[in-house]
């Protein structure tokens, strides 16, 4: 996966969103199942006349089934000719062609030494849940979990400064083989809004399969009373799975933004995103 287009080739960054409610997840699948890639990729062979020839995105955060984004980035590398041609009218075409719950809201070439993937120096999610003894808001039911428990966010927040930093979250990912558990959780916060609602925001340099929903889990049974704060923290210590962390539903979780480092700074973040991860006295193993 270069960091730079192939020669005749233009690398062109789109910012996008969707709602992941009728979706497979993100990435293609076999058996016709509906993701948003396959969406976006079948639509720019639509609108570019590209016959046969499928231009292949890569993404910053694969989402998965049922998942959401608003800010959504991914690449992909189009033959300069075919930039040329459409570029001016390209979004417009999109807008077209792609079914509603999936927009494309910018095109652009992007810069030398940028990777929609490997560049990015932070995601951030947001997970939105209620405890209203009534349940959702019927117009906000695919977007907001709903929990039955009354829920004490400052015990939450505590619980969470307990996972803030770098760290092995083993117990709170499904494990991929080759692929590391270690990451730096640079905030998780959660707020009760005016509506009732509390939104949790969670970022990191990168996460790992089911990090996030099993992370909220965890809160919530802090929250409800069932484990106290320090648990969490135990859990994460321990290194291991635990059958009490739930991985939460998966609609109410939206990728909000994912952040990059100045353009001068893109092939080295790039670079350094591919090292070998480790915590102090402990071996690598390759990032994912």
């Amino acid at each position: 996966m270069s960091d730079e287009a192939a020669p005749g080739y233009v690398r062109v960054r789109l910012d996008l969103s969707y709602d992941g409610s009728a979706f497979h997840g993100w990435a293609k699948q076999a058996g016709g199942k509906r993701t948003v890639q396959g969406e976006i990729e079948d639509a720019l062979r639509t609108v570019t006349r590209s016959g046969g020839a499928t231009y292949e995105l890569t993404v910053a955060g694969r989402t998965d089934a049922g998942v959401h984004a608003r800010g959504q980035v991914a690449h992909v590398d189009l033959p300069e000719s075919v930039w040329r041609e459409h570029h001016e009218k390209l979004l417009k075409r999109l807008a077209g062609r792609l079914p509603k719950d999936v927009r494309v809201w910018a095109l652009r070439e992007a810069p030398s030494g940028f990777n929609a993937r490997f560049s990015a120096v932070w995601r951030r999610y947001a997970y939105r849940v209620t405890d209203n003894p009534g349940g959702v808001d019927p117009l906000l039911r695919s977007h907001v979990l709903w929990h039955d428990w009354p829920l004490d966010v400052d015990a939450m927040n505590e619980a969470a400064r307990r996972l803030l930093g770098e760290h092995d979250f083993a117990a709170y990912c499904k494990k991929r083989e080759g692929a590391t558990t270690i990451r730096t959780l640079q905030e998780l916060s959660l707020v009760r809004g005016d509506d009732g609602i509390i939104t949790a925001t969670v970022r990191a340099d990168a996460f790992c399969h089911n990090m996030v929903r099993s992370l909220i889990g965890a809160l919530l049974f802090v929250g409800d009373g069932h484990r106290p704060a320090d648990w969490p923290g135990k859990v994460l210590a321990a290194g291991v799975r635990d059958s009490a962390v739930h991985v939460v539903r998966p609609h109410g979780l939206t990728l909000e933004e994912v952040g990059y480092p100045a353009d001068e700074l893109l092939a080295a973040r790039s670079k350094e995103a591919r090292n070998r991860r480790s915590l102090p006295g402990t071996s690598g193993c390759e990032t994912c």
